[in-house]
């Protein structure tokens, strides 16, 4: 608690003391030359008893729980020269999820880890470099925020970014269902499920992204490290044999005046991955996939993510993602075929224009060998159970978020969890949490 507190208080002083150029009578606003953001948020969560005739060592734990996480970031950027942009984002984070960060595929709180600390640790989340050519006159406004300065953006342009950050601040972005400090809090509605994308156990890799934005589509492409070890903190140094390759291709679209965009994502990722058949078959009584790595394996799938506006107060949202799950899930949770989609209402209808009540369903499953291996008391690195009576993953998330003064919100969640970790014999589990997120 001491450490969050120091890590709050030299945020605060940092941005009582930081200027922010502002011209709101000109059509475009006035550019800044340094940014300053802050964010803390904090997530409780219970978690109800459940049926628990069984368990593995990566099972959820049956009994009573109640779980927090803390997460405070700075987000600091600056213009270097024209075009180019620095941005550096120190990051406190603390606590741990419900049942150790396991046991779940779709995990109900996007703000931990798959690693729990309940002491807080300040790292260096991203730190990178972004260059902008522009490929029109024509101009755009651009609002500051998050690694993001004020000034204004070529209609037509070609943006490199590189250094540390999350790919997922960049692709497979979605207006109603994206970050879980202030929208669906669950892993897999936040984020493609399917994806496996490239990251450490904290979400971060290292890497170099290209897009090409025009007003109406955009193509972005990414090379970026992978983890040494399934779910590791080190990234791979050998990445001639270890690397993930990402392309987003991205059309806004209006359908009766209302807005909308499609995102299509395609990725391949090598990496010293174990394969669950080759596992299967060398040890048919608790197969171990990790004593399966090799180079040249790989893991293949695509993303289809879809946002809809249907009125000023409404909006729905869905993403599809695949994988061919034949070796084992590398970096972000275990989960090969996904299927969301949900609704976001705006308080405008019941007088409160700051809230949002919203909705999503979810449902997750396993390639065949996936589960065979899990089924024959095999372990991946977020599910296990010693065995497995196999059946699709479903999730419900309901939240509410409420602004209840300037920049702090509030978001009581309730999350519904069918046959956790695929399997018919444990749960339903219910999980009931809260969020509070302050911003500057």
């Amino acid at each position: 608690m001491k450490r969050i507190i120091i890590f709050c208080v030299l945020s605060l002083v940092l941005f009582r003391t930081s200027g922010y150029a502002r011209n709101n009578t000109d059509s475009l606003p006035q550019k800044e030359r340094f940014s300053y953001h802050f964010q803390i948020t904090t997530i409780g969560q219970h978690q109800l008893p459940f049926n628990d005739p069984y368990k593995g060592k990566l099972s959820m734990i049956s009994k009573e729980e109640f779980r927090l996480s803390v997460t405070s970031t700075l987000f600091l950027g600056a213009r270097l020269w024209k075009g180019c942009e620095i941005y550096f984002n120190p990051e406190l984070s603390g606590g741990r999820g419900i049942g150790s960060t396991s046991g779940i595929a779709g995990f109900p709180n996007g703000e931990t880890y798959r690693i729990g600390n309940p002491e807080p640790v300040v790292t260096v989340s991203r730190i990178f470099l972004r260059q902008t050519f522009s490929l029109s006159g024509d101009r755009v406004a651009v609002d500051g925020a998050q690694n993001q300065l004020q000034g204004s953006a070529p209609a037509s342009r070609l943006t490199l970014t590189f250094g540390k950050f999350s790919i997922t601040d960049m692709f497979d972005l979605n207006s109603y269902s994206h970050d879980p400090r202030n929208q669906f809090f669950n892993w897999a509605i936040m984020s493609a499920g399917a994806w496996d994308y490239p990251a450490n156990t904290r979400g971060y890799t290292y890497g170099f992204v290209a897009e090409l934005i025009k007003p109406d589509w955009g193509l972005k492409v990414a090379t970026t490290m992978v983890p040494e070890v399934a779910n590791g903190p080190y990234m791979d140094l050998h990445y001639g044999e270890a690397h993930s390759e990402t392309i987003e291709f991205d059309k806004k679209y209006t359908i009766k005046k209302k807005t909308g965009v499609i995102r299509l994502i395609v990725y391949n990722t090598f990496a010293r991955m174990g394969n669950y058949e080759q596992a299967i078959a060398e040890n048919p009584v608790q197969p171990d996939v990790t004593q399966t790595r090799a180079y040249g394996r790989t893991k293949t799938g695509f993303v289809v993510n879809a946002e809809q506006q249907l009125n000023t107060n409404a909006g729905i949202f869905g993403r599809i993602s695949w994988n061919d799950g034949k070796n084992e899930t590398w970096a972000f949770t275990e989960i090969d075929q996904s299927v969301n989609v949900g609704v976001q209402l705006k308080g405008n209808t019941w007088k409160r224009e700051n809230d949002m009540a919203c909705v999503a369903i979810l449902v997750n499953g396993i390639s065949k060998p996936h589960r065979t291996y899990l089924a024959d008391g095999g372990y991946g690195f977020i599910i296990g159970d010693g065995q497995l009576n196999y059946g699709l993953e479903s999730i419900v998330e309901v939240y509410y978020s409420a602004k209840l003064f300037n920049n702090f919100w509030i978001s009581p969640d309730y999350q519904f969890i069918l046959n956790p970790a695929y399997n018919k014999d444990r749960g339903p589990i219910n999980v009931i949490g809260v969020r509070g997120h302050l911003e500057f």
